[in-house]
């Protein structure tokens, strides 16, 4: 791996460094500054003529941390880099994929054209809000799955008497995925949503009563839809309620949520970094299984089998 190279934007240097860590490797230097009218700068501090450059960078709102990747990879272009593979552990705007009403934006498609054309050779991601988005992208898109790293501490854990549970339809495939793989029951809970960032839940599919539930989420953002579903699950009968959650956004008072709600313990990735503090919270790192990628990636080998834990599906 004598040419290969990982860099970090500011939002993720956190992450960056265990990766590099994971990979027996020191971050690259890379100086990025913002002006005082707003303008962020650019420079790597180091030759990256010939390289394989990996830039490691989530691009959730404020829009500064997806201009700062774009930047980067277009520094990263213009130095002469071999190839350069953006690494984005949290593609933001993946919820706006579709016209769900007249006049609006398909802000996942123009996310994906403007990484693209900044100068992008590959995109790394992990649980993208719908794996079709790869198709947004006219480059290759290697997507990860945060169920491999939850899947070894649920199993680590042993939970008797375990049914899974999804907190909506759509994520109903990776429940399914992991009540397959951990030998327990399944859960469906239907839900409506009257309004953006409002859910109600409606009716519960599957036997609760004196189980031990597991609810499976790509993202918490307001913590609405996911701590709707633990009452709801603690009022048909459920016993110790856990959570899974790849992206913890947390925004507004999802914390607070989170913390007065009847969860006995919910389990994050660090693809976002923690701002608020929870007794409930823990956290499982996902920098090995993107190291892995990363490593194989450079050497061209292949990276199906990281995705065991759904394959077949």
């Amino acid at each position: 791996m004598s040419d290969l190279k990982i860099f970090a934007g500011r939002f993720s240097n956190y992450l960056g460094k265990k990766i590099a860590a994971n990979l027996k490797m020191k971050l690259g230097k890379c100086s990025i500054k913002t002006f005082s009218d707003g303008e962020i700068w650019v420079k790597y501090d180091e030759n990256i003529r010939g390289s394989e450059v990996f830039i490691i960078q989530s691009t959730i709102p404020p829009a500064d941390n997806l201009m700062e990747l774009m930047i980067m990879i277009d520094a990263a272009r213009r130095a002469s880099a071999r190839r350069v593979n953006a690494v984005i552990p949290y593609f933001g705007y993946a919820r706006q994929d579709r016209k769900d009403q007249p006049r609006v934006a398909i802000t996942a498609k123009l996310v994906a054209n403007l990484i693209t054309v900044a100068g992008a050779d590959r995109v790394i991601t992990m649980d993208l809000h719908a794996s079709q988005l790869q198709g947004f992208f006219d480059i290759p898109v290697d997507h990860l799955y945060g169920s491999a790293v939850f899947m070894k501490k649920f199993r680590q854990m042993k939970i008797p008497n375990l049914a899974v549970a999804s907190p909506d339809v759509g994520g109903i495939k990776m429940a399914r995925a992991y009540a397959k793989r951990l030998h327990a029951d399944l859960i469906l809970i239907d839900k409506r949503r009257p309004k953006p960032n409002v859910a109600e839940v409606m009716s519960i599919i599957g036997e609760v009563k004196g189980k031990n539930v597991l609810i499976i989420d790509d993202l918490i953002d307001t913590g609405g839809t996911f701590v709707n579903a633990v009452i709801a699950l603690k009022d048909y009968g459920a016993k110790e309620i856990y959570g899974a959650c790849t992206h913890a956004v947390f925004s507004g008072e999802s914390v607070d949520r989170i913390n007065s709600s009847p969860l006995n313990k919910l389990f994050i990735s660090d693809t976002l970094p923690l701002t608020h503090k929870s007794p409930k919270v823990e956290i499982v790192s996902v920098s090995g299984l993107f190291a892995e990628s990363i490593s194989r990636i450079n050497k061209n080998q292949s990276i199906s089998s990281l995705f065991d834990v759904v394959k077949g599906l």
